[in-house]
């Protein structure tokens, strides 16, 4: 009997190591959505839940305009308040100038979007359906390129506007391991674990491919000495004591040392210029929020990396999230846009 006993403790304590293994591994592992997004040039993340809650009493309701009222009113879809988590990834397109742009997109979006009143709508706006896997793909045209869109798990859907069904396929093949804690495609195994602990948003990779312009990155107006194509690690995380303020980082990941060292004396320069310029700008949300950013700002370099790191009050950020922000939001477009 004592033999027994030691041998059902030994098990209980092995298999309690192994949850243990199992929930740290899980902790440090990407987010699901994130996960299941195809092979890409760059990836973007939100998590929106701890930001409602971390602005709450600084976000002001939207706006609608009429198109995504009609969609909130078919769909019973908000995406301000149902979305819980959007992720990202952005593909190069060889035709900077094709139906496209320069950068084409496939998201993962997670939340309350389920139900049939969501799939009729999808339904009733494709021109043409794919069954791929035991899920229905819907091809919904949108100013000359189809968008795709497929329901992938009861609280997630998946939309894309890549050329080709290869990128929505790839997301529904993954979503049969997102099981797997570090599963996901080689640029987010290359680079997750570089993102900060407890960033409520990051991207990793080509992340300044939606801001390029010939090939070089403009932010608020500003030519950074970048290339679109440059490795970055951004994040925005809350600081301490939370609630306090919002610490933004951006890594750029330069070729060699004497490259970096010269994007970060380029950065500096243009930081200091642009502190002098931002005191002449009216006052408005953004350009609060963007004086707050430029006071705060310290450039530094490390080997081959160059890092901006800046601070900002939560009620700032909550001001220029407001109603023109939020219904330009990458969730609320997809759904103005497969509403054309």
């Amino acid at each position: 009997m004592h033999r027994r006993t030691r041998r059902t403790l030994l098990v209980v304590a092995g298999v309690l190591a192994l949850l243990a293994v199992a929930i740290f591994l899980r902790s440090k592992a990407p987010p699901e959505a994130a996960r299941l997004l195809p092979e890409s040039d760059g990836i973007i993340y939100f998590n929106l839940k701890p930001v409602r809650t971390f602005l709450k009493k600084d976000l002001k309701p939207p706006t609608r305009v009429p198109e995504y009222q009609e969609f909130v009113d078919a769909t019973g879809v908000d995406w301000e308040r149902d979305l819980d988590s959007a992720a990202i990834a952005l593909h190069r397109m060889p035709d900077p100038n094709g139906p496209n742009g320069p950068v084409a997109y496939s998201m993962v979006l997670t939340g309350k979007l389920t139900g049939k009143r969501l799939n009729s709508w999808l339904d009733s706006h494709a021109t043409t359906r794919e069954l791929y896997a035991g899920h229905t793909i819907y091809d919904i045209p949108s100013e000359n390129r189809v968008v795709r869109a497929v329901q992938v798990g009861y609280d997630m859907i998946a939309v894309s506007n890549y050329p080709t069904p290869e990128k929505i396929h790839s997301i529904v093949d993954r979503h049969r391991t997102a099981a797997l804690p570090f599963a996901g495609s080689s640029l987010l195994s290359a680079h997750y674990s570089e993102v900060p602990l407890l960033s409520v948003a990051w991207g990793v990779g080509q992340v300044g491919l939606p801001f390029s312009e010939s090939g070089s990155i403009k932010v608020l107006g500003l030519s950074l000495p970048l290339q679109d194509d440059s490795t970055i690690i951004a994040s925005i995380t809350p600081g301490l004591p939370l609630a306090n303020s919002v610490r933004l980082r951006v890594e750029e990941i330069a070729p060699d040392e004497a490259k970096a060292a010269s994007q970060a004396a380029a950065l500096s320069t243009i930081v200091i210029l642009a502190r002098d310029v931002s005191i002449q700008l009216s006052s408005n949300p953004a350009n609060n929020a963007l004086r707050e950013i430029l006071k705060s700002t310290q450039i530094s370099q490390k080997r081959n990396r160059v890092s901006a790191t800046a601070t900002l009050a939560p009620g700032l950020l909550g001001q220029i999230t407001d109603d023109k922000n939020l219904s330009n939001s990458p969730a609320t477009r997809t759904a103005d846009h497969a509403s054309d």
